[in-house]
């Protein structure tokens, strides 16, 4: 298996290279103020030709494989710029089960970042069990109208747009009677309430109340009853390796840990190395299958709670390394433990993981 650049790779690479070395000082890749500029940032890199480089060109994309995603990962990370903002499984959710005309009208400003997403799936008591969710979408002539109350909502105080999954079929067994919405965040009846992570960010995740708010029936996402089928794509991709662009991120904080160590590497550190090399070459692995047109659906479990051992074992490594009064190794793996819950708890995952491939208990 060659991972070595093509010449168009490379070429790619070494203009985006020198594009980030210009930018990455420019921007906080950490923090409330990134969160605060992550906007900016993302139309920054999409006018730079370094954003959407796999997805469709009639929507803003370039249609490039998906490898060109991850030089994008890397590069930025290698640079210290912020991350690329991850937008890809919404993408994928509308491009895959909107209509054309919903696609012609909401990808090409999610793609280029002139309308900022949000995600409402999650609820207080809706979390892993996503189809247990009880916020409610009911007709009144032309529009839906919203009661419910969703959690973890990224950027959802900057969102102009929400791709909400609301129950329409009260009387239908869970997940059947689920329909997704493209509900507009700038309206009466929808409430923000910010939420402080305890590694002090407070502008990444929310709270979102809805209270009569209102969706116009042609802004729904498929037909109604059929929302299952959008979660389903959007957490699917949300778990892929194309999305989980962070090996050249960890593989740094790595490096930077050992570099300043006195002496050996603890065992932490040396774990955190040989992990985080094993994801680097998974997920080379991945992108080398997706070049050969496979498409993983449950294994995107495995990308997952892969992606969680590791980020943990380099937050864990941090601590150790640096000790709690270095605030942002401490951030840092403060912020490794909410990979075990977001996107879908480590217990779901192993749960999908043993029905679906491997087929315990059926």
């Amino acid at each position: 298996m060659d991972f070595r650049d093509s010449p168009e790779e490379a070429a790619f690479r070494d203009r985006l290279r020198s594009w980030a070395a210009e930018r990455a000082k420019t921007f906080p890749s950490s923090g409330d103020e990134y969160w605060a500029r992550q906007g900016e940032w993302h139309q920054a890199l999409y006018s730079g030709g370094f954003f959407g480089a796999s997805w469709p060109k009639e929507y803003g994309g370039q249609e490039l494989p998906p490898v060109y995603d991850v030089i994008v990962d890397e590069e930025l990370a290698i640079a210290g710029a912020p991350p690329r903002p991850s937008l890809g499984y919404l993408v994928h959710g509308l491009g895959r089960h909107g209509s054309e005309d919903l696609r012609r009208r909401f990808l090409p400003g999610m793609i280029n970042g002139t309308e900022r997403w949000c995600q409402g799936f999650s609820e207080p008591g809706a979390g892993s069990d996503l189809a247990s969710l009880t916020t409610t979408a009911v007709r009144e002539g032309d529009e839906y109208v919203i009661h419910g109350h969703k959690i973890w909502t990224s950027y959802s105080d900057v969102a102009d747009w929400c791709l909400l999954l609301a129950r329409t079929e009260p009387d239908a067994k869970r997940h059947r009677g689920l329909t997704a919405f493209i509900v507009s965040m700038d309206q009466p009846g929808i409430e923000q309430r910010p939420l402080k992570m305890m590694n002090g960010v407070t502008k990444e995740f929310g709270q979102v109340l809805f209270d009569g708010a209102r969706v116009p029936v042609d802004q729904m996402v498929g037909a109604p009853g059929e929302g299952w089928a959008l979660a389903m794509t959007v957490v699917g991709h949300e778990r892929e390796p194309s999305t989980l662009g962070y090996a050249a991120r960890y593989g740094k904080l790595v490096r930077q840990l050992a570099a300043r160590s006195d002496g050996p590497p603890s065992t932490e550190l040396a774990w955190a190395a040989v992990e985080t090399e094993m994801l680097r070459l998974h997920v080379r692995r991945r992108l080398s299958e997706q070049l050969d047109g496979l498409s993983h659906g449950s294994e995107g479990s495995l990308d997952k709670l892969l992606m969680t051992w590791v980020d943990q074992a380099v937050g864990h490594a941090a601590l150790t390394e640096a000790g709690s009064r270095d605030t942002e190794m401490l951030g840092s793996y403060l912020y490794s433990r909410a990979q075990s819950v977001m996107g879908g708890t480590s217990q779901i995952q192993k749960n999908i993981i043993a029905s679906r491939i491997l087929g315990l208990g059926v």
